[in-house]
């Protein structure tokens, strides 16, 4: 089977980019299952009942989050109607939502993790603990499977790096997500999980990170408050696609995606 993995969507061109792009890589690439980073696809940043739906009606079978994936607090409702869409399950209990989620693709079950770093972000919970617990309930639970997918949301590549090396051999992928650039490391670890250090961004390529250059040059160069507003140039997509043998949950082999 195959999986794509599309990196951080960005705002309204992110997802305009995305709905003109998407079907055709799919049938190009002829993948079973497609995970969306969304937690950057409403305008303005963060994610939306609206932006959450048009992922969901372009193809993602399952959209993670991160950092952002509560600042749209009029839109919090949908981690518990949208059983597809999780956050990063290293928040406290009690936080609304879910940290995994197991989705039916036929012939296989295949479950998907989200995980965010805690080195230069928000102090959660350990995510290598979390993870540990999470492998632990989905082998416990009544639909055990072998094909497990991490988007680890995280900034520091050592602490990615970490986590990849502290999940071979166990999960079939582990593929970092927030810094919007895409990595060429893929690799694939013990002979059983690939894992690439980020998978790039979907939105505007000539910016920072999806915001207009001249907003964010001078926001480092001068360090004053700045209202961050979306680039308007030409976008393009990156991604990753993972072909890996739905028995054994294995990855054979980790292709990166730059569509423009």
């Amino acid at each position: 089977m195959k999986l794509l993995f599309i990196g951080d969507v960005v705002g309204k061109q992110g997802c305009e980019f995305l709905a003109k792009n998407l079907y055709h890589i799919k049938q190009e690439t002829g993948v079973d299952l497609t995970v969306i980073n969304g937690e950057n696809s409403a305008a303005g940043n963060g994610i939306t009942r609206f932006s959450a739906e048009q992922l969901t009606n372009l193809g993602a079978d399952v959209i993670t989050t991160g950092n952002h994936a509560f600042k749209r607090r009029e839109s919090l409702d949908i981690y518990e109607t949208m059983p597809h869409l999780i956050r990063p399950a290293n928040y406290p209990a009690g936080v609304i939502g879910r940290g995994w989620t197991v989705v039916d693709a036929y012939p296989a079950k295949i479950a998907v993790i989200n995980l965010m770093g805690v080195v230069y972000l928000e102090a959660l919970d350990n995510p290598f603990d979390a993870a540990d617990k999470i492998l632990a309930e989905i082998a416990a639970s009544d639909t055990p499977t072998p094909n497990i997918f991490v988007d680890f949301h995280a900034e520091a590549t050592a602490e990615k790096k970490a986590l990849g090396h502290y999940l071979a051999g166990r999960v079939t992928a582990v593929i970092g997500t927030h810094t919007h650039v895409q990595t060429a490391d893929e690799t694939i670890l013990e002979g059983k999980t690939a894992y690439l250090t980020d998978a790039g961004m979907t939105g505007p390529e000539n910016s920072v990170l999806g915001v207009q250059t001249e907003i964010a040059v001078e926001k480092q160069r001068k360090h004053f408050p700045v209202r961050f507003v979306e680039s308007n140039e030409p976008c393009f997509l990156n991604g990753v696609v993972i072909d890996f043998d739905e028995r054994l949950g294995k990855a054979t082999k980790i292709t990166r995606i730059i569509h423009r």
